[in-house]
């Protein structure tokens, strides 16, 4: 029990900012809540080296054609979800590229499924059902650090060889074991004492986001700060995909909306299209060889 206890010391204290919170008016349980968010960010500014290490590891492993998959329980598992759910639309990449697995399977992204984070043999059983192989990266997330079914599945990761990265609120965290780059944030105690939903949450949410958007950057999704590998599936999507086209090239709408269409949508080979004043198929060949990074087609002219 006093194991437990310890990995659990950050994540469960008592936050002497909130006591008596029942007692308070809502303006002052809202300022209690976002004097106490506010220090999130500054918690995460002392693990960028620890971030930055697991970007490279990322990247490392897209570019030999490997993938990343994310596990966790609850609220850490609901959060692994979104961030790679999300990078299909924003980034174009294929929806297999990033696989985020929770426990107790997709029912538990709407309701608790009892005892699934401490099935130490499911989390197995999951990623080999999802081709998980030498290679790939695993980041488990877990705000204790210590749930059993991201222990285990770090440690199975870990076994074969594959590179490993955890994310938890407590120093010396037993995923941390496991984990070639551990990253451990001290967010400090919750608001409402073990409610890891709130800044543990958000904390999750803002280094997954870090991670995945900065290993898309590096992979040639981004030009300058435009998400040029879009999927334009929705009106507000293909809206922005001209946007973006003439933003970056100086068009006007209609030669957007036109190089667009020539280009099945492709907003890459239309920026590549109208900067070098080439067609279409010269520009996509272009990307081809480049590898997709657009700086380096217009450097390279």
């Amino acid at each position: 029990m006093k194991e437990v206890l310890n990995f659990m010391k950050e994540t469960e204290k008592r936050n002497i900012n909130s006591e008596n919170l029942d007692e308070m008016t809502t303006t002052e349980i809202l300022r209690v809540i976002n004097n106490e968010d506010k220090k999130v960010a500054m918690a995460i500014s002392n693990s960028i080296e620890d971030i930055t290490k697991a970007v490279n590891i990322v990247v490392d492993a897209l570019k030999k054609g490997n993938r990343v998959f994310y596990i966790g329980a609850g609220t850490s598992g609901r959060l692994g979800v979104l961030d790679a759910s999300e990078l299909v639309p924003t980034y174009g990449v294929d929806e297999n590229l990033f696989c985020a697995i929770i426990a107790g399977g997709d029912i538990a992204l709407r309701k608790a499924v009892e005892n699934a984070e401490d099935d130490i043999e499911k989390v197995k059983e999951d990623l080999n059902d999802r081709d998980y192989k030498k290679g790939d990266v695993l980041i488990g997330i877990a705000a204790s650090g210590q749930t059993p079914y991201v222990v285990s599945g770090l440690q199975y990761a870990k076994n074969m060889g594959s590179p490993t990265i955890s994310i938890s609120m407590n120093e010396n965290s037993a995923i941390s074991q496991f984990a070639d780059c551990p990253i451990e944030i001290n967010v400090g105690a919750e608001v409402i004492t073990g409610s890891t939903r709130m800044k543990a949450g958000t904390c999750q949410k803002l280094v997954l986001n870090m991670i995945s958007t900065a290993a898309m950057v590096r992979m040639g999704k981004v030009y300058d700060n435009y998400m040029v590998d879009l999927i334009a599936t929705n009106r507000k999507l293909k809206d922005r995909s001209v946007r973006i086209v003439k933003d970056i090239t100086g068009c006007d709408d209609l030669t957007a909306k036109v190089t667009l269409d020539e280009a099945n949508g492709n907003v890459k080979v239309s920026i590549v299209a109208l900067i070098l004043d080439i067609d279409v198929k010269e520009a996509k060949k272009r990307l081809d060889q480049n590898d997709g990074y657009v700086r380096r087609v217009i450097n390279n002219g």
